[in-house]
């Protein structure tokens, strides 16, 4: 694999609902499809009262229930949602959280993996402290769908050490 740019910027995404479909065990996609299938995602973007693109997210041990997976699909919904949850989903509220964006470059669709590795080894060698960050255990990581026009996008949850 070629090593590529990836540009890391900073957002503070606010205080919203999730709509999540959890796993059994899984820790990443693929696992997650097979645990529960790979129609979540179709779902999620044709929810109604979705707000914002599905994401994928790996949740903090406190939003993990006992016997699910810390790997779920879901869709930002409004906080005034009250409405009936779908089967099978559930409803969490995440704090406001300042994130790094880390976002590769354009790639073609059959290059998905190797979009996805290249992101990925950015985040695991990224020196958070230098920036006076550190990745923050109480919000949860993001996964954008991989889409080759816009490159591969995670987002990781930081606070600042200062």
């Amino acid at each position: 694999m070629n090593e590529q740019t990836v540009f890391v910027s900073k957002v503070v995404k606010p205080e919203r609902k999730m709509l999540v479909k959890r796993g059994k065990k899984a820790k990443e996609y693929f696992e997650y499809c097979e645990e529960v299938g790979c129609d979540v995602w179709n779902f999620l973007k044709s929810f109604p009262q979705g707000v914002a693109e599905p994401e994928c997210l790996w949740l903090p041990e406190k939003y993990v229930k006992p016997g699910t997976s810390e790997y779920v699909q879901g869709v930002e919904v409004a906080t005034e949602f009250f409405g009936e949850l779908p089967e099978g989903f559930d409803l969490i509220e995440l704090p406001e959280s300042l994130y790094l964006v880390f976002k590769g470059p354009e790639f073609k669709e059959e290059d998905y993996v190797d979009a996805i590795r290249n992101v990925q080894q950015a985040i695991a060698e990224f020196d958070y402290a230098a920036h006076g960050l550190k990745v923050n255990p109480e919000s949860p990581r993001i996964q954008l769908e991989p889409i080759g026009t816009r490159g591969y996008i995670e987002l990781v949850p930081v606070l600042s050490i200062f």
